[in-house]
């Protein structure tokens, strides 16, 4: 999840709780009799012991749910290994690296939103169709579809969506002599992402020392821009971020914040980031579902009921981030390998990262799971994430995607960075945006 995730997400929870042990040990009983066994008879071991790895990136929440142990216990001579790249920009061109050379893929390896049209477009013949072994109807209609090739091959299934809202931490406000009620300050920016700024500037006037109202600049444009349907590309395939409206607002509003010094001008993910979280120096972030993981593995023990989660800025739904499994055909165990996959992104299995870690499910059926539905985060003052995030999730705008998503949106993120950490002249700050990404894309 992150993630990671420049690109967007990637994540980091806390362990399953009882619970969450209770509702696997539920689902076990029914997803047994899809166990596909020792398949072709196909093993890494003379005794018939089979292990499969699964590549991905950030934390999808699988380990700290159990999920891996009890996948095992469900197929004794199964056993999954999970291989772990921190950054998402470190891990995908790897991945190409491996689709192009054919070799060095694992059986199951993790696709994040902003790379699936190009890995739609490019490499759908190095995957698995798993149209024939998943129900595609089950997630939400336009998660599914990113994954899906013109001629209807579903080359990943959805783990989970990035629904948005704010995290803030309690303290902080309350030392800025701002509410701290998560309802309260929901109001506050009831009316949109200039309310976001105007919170930060009475934040700003009473700021505890050495604090800022917000992490990064770059992650309040990318929210921005995730709550629009048309974003870097056009329904029919052409690259419209120099006119795209709600790059062109995302972009003025951080080029606001980084003037105001709203933002202490962090690049998310990077090493200062993760400090500025456990010293507590940062108000507020941007928080996609996956991204409450993050902040509690980051910020540590120590913040532990100190931050809250509120309502986003605003009325318009946004989903930032999420992510797809998909199956090379090239691996050792490709039938074993989709099963796996098929049983990770059930309903059951996603409301168990859900409770363990917060990122929020894409298969619909997880909805309806009291796991799901009365879900709280004890971290965040006991949040009530289930509600907040299925609200937002709700009315999330098919996005149109495009090949080059990943590398626009990073390549603009950075030079939002440049305003704020070097005083970059926005005018500036997006020439060199636009030469970098042109060069790229054509």
């Amino acid at each position: 999840m992150r993630i990671t995730r420049t690109v967007g997400s990637r994540r980091g929870r806390r362990g399953a709780a009882a619970a969450t042990t209770a509702v696997l040990a539920a689902s076990a009983l029914l997803l047994t009799g899809c166990s596909s066994g020792t398949g072709d008879g196909a093993s890494d071991s003379a005794d018939g012991q089979i292990t499969l790895t699964v590549a991905d990136y950030g934390q999808f929440g699988y380990k700290e749910a159990g999920l891996f142990a009890q996948y095992h216990k469900l197929h004794p001579d199964i056993t999954v290994k999970e291989d772990v790249t921190a950054d998402e920009t470190v891990y995908y061109p790897k991945l190409l690296q491996e689709l192009n050379s054919g070799s060095g893929l694992a059986d199951v390896t993790g696709i994040e939103v902003g790379r699936i049209k190009e890995i739609v477009d490019t490499k759908a013949d190095s995957f698995v169709d798993l149209g024939k072994t998943i129900k595609a109807s089950d997630w939400l209609s336009w998660k599914e579809a990113q994954a899906t090739t013109p001629g209807g091959q579903v080359i990943g299934a959805g783990t989970d969506i990035g629904p948005m809202s704010l995290c803030y931490n309690r303290d902080l406000f309350a030392g800025a002599g701002l509410p701290t009620d998560r309802d309260k300050v929901a109001q506050l920016v009831a009316g949109g992402w200039k309310d976001y700024l105007k919170l930060g500037e009475r934040y700003q006037k009473k700021a505890p020392s050495g604090t800022y109202f917000m992490d990064s600049a770059s992650a309040m444009y990318n929210a921005v821009v995730s709550s629009s349907p048309q974003q870097y590309y056009d329904k029919d395939g052409k690259a419209v971020y120099k006119t795209s409206a709600g790059v062109k607002e995302g972009w003025n509003l951080a080029a606001e914040a980084a003037s105001k010094k709203l933002s202490q001008g962090l690049a998310q993910f990077n090493d200062p980031w993760v400090a500025a979280l456990r010293k507590g120096t940062v108000a507020t972030v941007v928080c996609p579902a996956w991204m409450a993981g993050q902040i509690s593995t980051n910020a540590g023990p120590s913040f532990k009921g100190k931050w809250d989660i509120a309502k986003a800025p605003g009325s318009a739904a946004a989903n930032w981030g999420g992510s797809f499994l998909a199956v090379p055909k090239s691996g050792k165990h490709v039938k074993e390998a989709t099963e796996l996959v098929k049983w990770l992104t059930a309903p059951a299995q996603q409301a168990a990262t859900f409770k363990a870690i917060g990122v929020f499910p894409s298969n619909q059926g997880a909805y309806t799971l009291p796991a799901v539905q009365n879900a709280t985060l004890p971290y965040f003052n006991n949040a009530p994430i289930g509600t907040i995030y299925a609200q937002e999730a709700a009315s999330i705008p098919a996005a149109v995607l495009g090949p080059k998503d990943g590398v626009i949106k990073d390549t603009i993120s950075n030079q939002i960075n440049n305003m704020e950490q070097r005083g970059t002249k926005p005018a500036d700050a997006w020439a060199a945006a636009t030469k970098t990404i042109d060069k790229v894309i054509g």
